[in-house]
């Protein structure tokens, strides 16, 4: 039948199979008791081995090392195990006591093999288990993160130097960055929040590496900070060479997109030694540095300079509240006043900020207020924190200078006030006579020296620039230097002195400024026979005691400088035998005592703005054969027509010309036959730095061009009191426009030196259009010249606008004064950029309708002074134009 199923079985192999499998089930119950025991023992191997292993991954955590995931889950596997067996062996009496052994079918036979089973299985688990346990390496290197957070203090003010920093880091074009700024100012602070904010914004780098490198440059523990992030932590790596470590940490970091950041750099670090390669497009990386040296950041190289300047007074007011705690200003009516007091002698540094904010936060009573207002004049290092925590951190700065002859000069800087601009001329020549530079007779090497040492000064962040012809000192600066001068300098310049210090028993005292004060009469003679520098200068001196300088014998430098109502110096100068620098600028001193001519080792004499002054001794002068620097500028009376410097005194004449290191000069003349004089005066001429001509009429013979090249130096002309004057002719070349003006300046055919341009009360003139060839006049003043209608003329210029269109004129201009000028039409036909001026002064100008287009020069600092009447006469571009520009008119 097609649908049936035919099956066959024998009764043999049915037999058979039935039997193997009676015998399979007797076999766990007849080795139950062998395989408990075995298992028994094996449980007891295997807790021993999860011990072992537990160990050993328990001592490399220690070692800050990763437990592997294998391991991991044996030892949970192992527990897990244990645990099992553990609960089948607590079922061991219960089943061996009721197994049955004879019949196979009965109910405690069954439940005897369903144990007996389970035992052997757990017996062959818990065996195979073992086997695997047996690691030859339980832990391995923990993977570095690709970022480590670090904490920082609460950043204030950093907003807009972070984000110019960040937006370098994810451009394309830069790959090194230097952060630069004065110690203390929040630079490391900065650098935190870079490092930080890579754990928050979205980039594509592999890993950021924090460094410190700190004063003491140390290769290896820059390799060995860099090997930790990228896993050569091995003790072994440690002892490998310098350049073996260098070579392991290049092949790791050009294979990933890094960012290295380098705190507290002082040196050049020579990144290929280290074996980092140099960022470029192609690896994306970047490196970003701190350093307290703007010189730092050009030998490490930076693409991008990023200054991280002082708080703002808004920033600074923010933190030190936060530091000083909001309860206490509220606790007096009077603190509040007296703790900006405070804060604002920190300059905006966040260092003094924090530190004297947490100083003062237990501060209640108003009068522990105005002792830290005092002490702060007077020496800041005496409040808590700043003579022991500021000041020593600042210092390294200044032990990083270069040398002692740059350590003194930056100390000398702290004789002059706070915040007082200083400039740099008067800085070099005093310290050429302190000999702090080296001797030469050309004026141009002692100052290209000079202005070096300023330059070393300014990229420590130790000196700020004002403008291009002053420096100024931070205040922190200042105090910090007054700290590590203290034992040899007495400083009390703008303290409102009314009288001197006592200077009875001052033997170790080398330098002394009293300069802005108010003394008026100097009676107590000091005792200090170390003195070299003794700064009197803008105060209100009527005399001078006799025997002032008796005990002063060391005296290099003495400034007596704009004491008005000072009109003599007591004939007992005469001991001052080692004096080399004399300052009488801006006094009332009518004469010159003869006992002056004691002072053989005179380098510099300054008798500028001495209008009182009407006799020169004969035979003075040239006893100060060592003499370098005299500045007789605008010296004698005012609106006295004869001159009496040189056309009525035959024998100064003689005496000039026998000062053979004379290698600076400034003169005011006043009469064409003075001038056909000192033209005469080869050696005079050629070291003239300032020149007054006053009536002077007969000017206008003289051509300009001409004076450009007899006077290469000069870097002051005043041209004033000459009605007559009509023209200031200079040669104009063939052709001349733009190309042939930039040649012409290039080549030096110019007042390449002059910086300070005053014309006044010049009736007929009517125009300065030779100003054209002093490409860096900064000052600039035309007063009271009645028909002058236009600054540059086209005209002189040839008459063709558009060759003349877009001349380099007035770049570097800083203040430009027009007052007086009825005639006055225009600065120059086409609107000139004055990109870098600060002040604009237009009063008395009734025709004058456009001003120069300052519009990239607009800025804190700009300021535009004039009548009431100006704005309304002015005519703008449009309204946006004139709206931009109000906000800096100062009425006058």
């Amino acid at each position: 039948m097609g649908n049936a199923i035919s099956v066959r079985l024998s009764a043999g192999s049915i037999v058979s199979k039935c039997s193997d499998c009676i015998v399979g089930e007797a076999m766990y119950m007849y080795k139950l008791k062998e395989n408990l025991e075995d298992l028994r023992t094996t449980l007891e191997d295997l807790k021993s081995l999860r011990n072992d292993v537990n160990r050993k991954v328990n001592i490399a955590e220690e070692q800050h090392l990763q437990r592997l995931d294998q391991v991991q889950g044996w030892l949970s596997r192992a527990d897990a195990m244990i645990n099992e067996v553990e609960e089948l062996l607590q079922d061991d009496s219960t089943e061996t006591r009721s197994a049955c052994l004879g019949v196979c079918c009965s109910k405690n036979c069954m439940s005897s093999y369903k144990f007996g089973k389970k035992v052997a299985k757990k017996l062959k688990e818990i065996e195979d288990l073992k086997s695997k346990g047996a690691f030859q390496e339980v832990a391995q290197t923990i993977p570095a993160p690709s970022v480590v957070e670090i904490p920082h203090e609460p950043a204030v003010g950093l907003e807009s130097t972070f984000d110019e920093a960040w937006r370098c880091i994810v451009g394309k074009e830069i790959g090194v960055i230097g952060l630069y700024g004065v110690g203390g100012v929040g630079k490391t602070t900065l650098l935190k929040q870079i490092n930080n904010n890579f754990l928050d914004a979205l980039n594509d780098f592999d890993v950021v590496i924090w460094v410190v490198v700190s004063k003491d440059l140390n290769y290896e523990k820059i390799q060995e900070q860099i090997g930790e992030k990228i896993g050569f932590k091995e003790d072994v790596w440690r002892t490998k060479s310098i350049h073996q470590k260098a070579a392991d940490i290049f092949k790791v970091l050009s294979k990933r997109r890094f960012a290295l950041l380098l705190d507290d750099i002082w040196e050049r670090v020579d990144l290929i030694k280290v074996g980092v390669p140099v960022p470029n497009e192609h690896n994306g990386s970047k490196i970003v540095f701190t350093t307290r040296s703007e010189e730092v950041c050009g030998r490490m190289g930076a693409q991008r300079r990023i200054r991280v300047r002082c708080l703002t007074w808004e920033e600074a007011w923010k933190l030190f509240k936060q530091n000083v705690g909001d309860d206490i200003p509220n606790s007096h009516p009077e603190i509040p006043a007296l703790a900006e007091t405070v804060a604002r002698e920190c300059g905006g540094l966040p260092l003094a900020l924090i530190t004297l904010g947490r100083a003062m936060a237990c501060k209640r009573t108003p009068q522990e207020w105005y002792h830290a207002t005092e002490a702060l004049r007077r020496s800041a290092s005496e409040l808590t924190g700043m003579g022991n925590e500021v000041f020593p951190l600042l210092r390294f700065s200044y032990d990083s200078l270069p040398n002692t002859r740059v350590q003194d000069c930056f100390l000398y800087c702290a004789l002059f006030p706070e915040d007082f601009p200083i400039p740099k001329v008067d800085l070099i020549e005093c310290w050429v006579s302190e000999d702090l530079l080296d001797e030469y007779d050309d004026q141009t090497i002692f100052q290209n020296q000079g202005h070096d040492i300023i330059g070393t000064l300014v990229h420590a962040c130790l000196l700020e620039e004002d403008r291009d012809d002053r420096v100024k000192m931070h205040d922190v600066n200042r105090d910090m230097a007054l700290w590590i001068a203290r034992d040899q300098y007495l400083v009390a310049a703008g303290a409102r002195l009314v009288e001197p210090p006592n200077l009875k028993r001052c033997e170790g005292l080398q330098k002394i400024s009293l300069m802005a004060n108010h003394i008026e009469n100097l009676r107590r003679v000091p005792t200090c026979p170390k003195l070299l520098t003794l700064f009197l200068g803008d105060n209100r001196l009527q005399r001078i005691a006799g025997d002032f300088f008796q005990f002063t014998p060391t005296l290099k430098v003495l400034d007596l400088s704009r004491n008005h109502k000072l009109t003599e110096l007591p004939s007992a100068v005469s001991s001052l035998v080692s004096l080399q620098h004399l300052n009488l600028s801006f006094t009332g001193i009518k004469e010159l005592p003869i006992e002056l001519k004691y002072l053989e080792k005179l380098k510099y004499l300054n008798l500028e703005y001495t209008n009182a002054l009407t006799t020169i001794p004969e035979q003075l002068v040239s006893c100060f054969r060592m003499l370098q620097i005299l500045r007789l500028f605008e010296c004698g009376p005012l609106n006295v027509q004869s001159d009496i410097l040189l056309a009525c005194n035959e024998s100064l004449v003689r005496e000039l010309q026998s000062l053979s290191h004379l290698n600076v000069f400034t003169i005011s003349i006043k009469s064409l036959t003075a001038l056909q004089i000192f033209l005469s005066i080869q050696s005079l001429v050629s070291n003239t730095q300032s020149l007054s001509f006053q009536y002077m009429s007969g000017l206008g013979r003289m051509n300009m061009s001409d004076l450009a090249r007899i006077f290469k130096d000069l870097d002051k002309l005043f041209i004033c009191d000459s009605n007559h004057l009509r023209e200031l002719p200079f040669d104009l070349p063939l052709g001349f426009g733009r190309e042939l003006h930039n040649s012409l300046i290039r080549s030096g055919a110019c007042f390449r030196n002059l910086r300070h341009v005053r014309i006044m009360s010049c009736q007929a003139l009517q125009e300065v259009t030779w100003l054209i060839f002093a490409p860096n006049i900064m000052f600039l003043a035309v007063v009271n010249c009645y028909n002058i209608k236009e600054i540059i003329s086209v005209e002189k210029l040839g008459g063709d606008k558009e060759r003349v269109r877009n001349l380099d004129l007035f770049a570097r201009l800083r203040v430009l004064n027009v007052s007086a000028l009825q005639q006055l039409e225009s600065i120059y036909w086409d609107p000139l950029p004055f990109p870098n001026v600060d002040q604009i002064v237009v009063i008395g100008c009734p025709k004058l309708r456009t001003l120069p287009n300052a519009d990239r020069a607009r800025g804190p600092k700009f300021i535009i002074y004039g009548q009431a009447e100006l704005w309304k006469q002015l005519e703008w571009e449009n309204e946006a134009t004139r709206d931009a520009f109000y906000p800096y008119f100062r009425c006058a």
